[in-house]
């Protein structure tokens, strides 16, 4: 049977289940297939799948079917330009966190050039701590753009930890990224510049109401915040200002609608405090400064923040 056939064929039947964004589904599980990646896939629709390729689709596609994520079933989820391994152990990086990762960078940036402005030829590279690492995805982005920067990444989760070695291994970061079980920042041996967070935030009453492939194959450890979704953020604001350096940085990816509730409680600790939109405009991560002389100006939102 022709590619392009079977990709409208396998599209049909996730349909027939409920399941969203069909056609790039069924280009995933097809090019898992076919070992290709997406440029190729397109080039060679009007190829021909040999029967044992048919059968590993059959098999793949009756695991979707269930509403198990594409990237279990592949083993593979890209993030920020890098694939990174996942499986049922940690969350799936989500392309709004890669805001999170960008706002990091700039703000690692701006320390490497005050640093330089002081006369410091090596720019003074920031110390960095992702906090609820999970896959390491954001701590491993970092690491990669960041080549001088120490960083940090802790989890609560084991197995969790696990994930993440294999993909510090895989990006060749295993040397500066320091994996630390623990709760939140008590596993931290040393200040930080920068502290980064992507921590559970799905409110008691939206785990109800979650799709399939979330409630049913994704750890809730790393999604149910507690009731408001905001248990995790409050225990780490409770640490975070002794935990970072004169000028420290803190940012914290949030759910829709929690970015005005987040930056309130980030400016009882913080002198300073900012909340960026994603392109579709909700506000996804807040960013709290220890700013010195800085005596909490308004809160501001920067809905026009743009990825390259």
């Amino acid at each position: 049977m022709k590619v392009a056939q079977v990709w409208q064929e396998v599209s049909s039947k996730l349909a027939s289940e409920g399941i969203e964004d069909t056609l790039l589904e069924a280009e995933l599980l097809l090019r898992q297939v076919l070992n290709v990646d997406r440029a190729k896939f397109h080039t060679e629709v009007g190829g021909e799948l040999t029967n044992s390729e048919l059968n590993k689709l059959k098999e793949l596609l009756t695991q979707r079917l269930t509403h198990k994520p594409s990237a279990y079933i592949r083993g593979s989820r890209e993030f920020y330009g890098l694939e990174f391994y996942v499986d049922e152990r940690v969350l799936i990086p989500r392309p709004e966190t890669e805001l999170l990762v960008e706002r990091a960078l700039e703000i690692a940036g701006l320390y490497a050039s005050l640093s330089l402005s002081k006369g410091q030829p090596d720019g003074n590279p920031p110390t960095i701590a992702d906090i609820g690492t999970g896959s390491g995805a954001i701590a491993v982005a970092l690491a990669v753009n960041l080549p001088q920067a120490r960083i940090y990444a802790t989890d609560i989760s084991e197995v969790a930890l696990e994930v993440a070695e294999i993909n510090c291994k895989k990006h060749g970061v295993a040397d500066r990224v320091k994996l630390l079980l623990g709760d939140l920042l008590t596993p931290l041996p040393q200040p930080l510049d920068i502290i980064v967070a992507n921590l559970p935030y799905v409110s008691d009453s939206e785990l109800l109401n979650l799709a399939p492939e979330v409630s049913q194959y994704e750890p809730r450890l790393a999604l149910a915040g507690g009731a408001d979704g905001l248990d995790y953020i409050r225990r780490l604001l409770d640490q975070a200002p002794g935990q970072l350096k004169p000028n420290g940085a803190l940012l914290l990816e949030v759910g829709t609608g929690q970015a005005e509730a987040v930056a309130e409680l980030v400016r009882k600790r913080f002198s300073n405090v900012t909340i960026a939109a994603d392109l579709a405009g909700i506000g996804r991560v807040v960013v709290g400064r220890l700013l010195d002389g800085t005596r909490n100006p308004p809160i501001s939102v920067d809905s026009q923040f743009q990825r390259d």
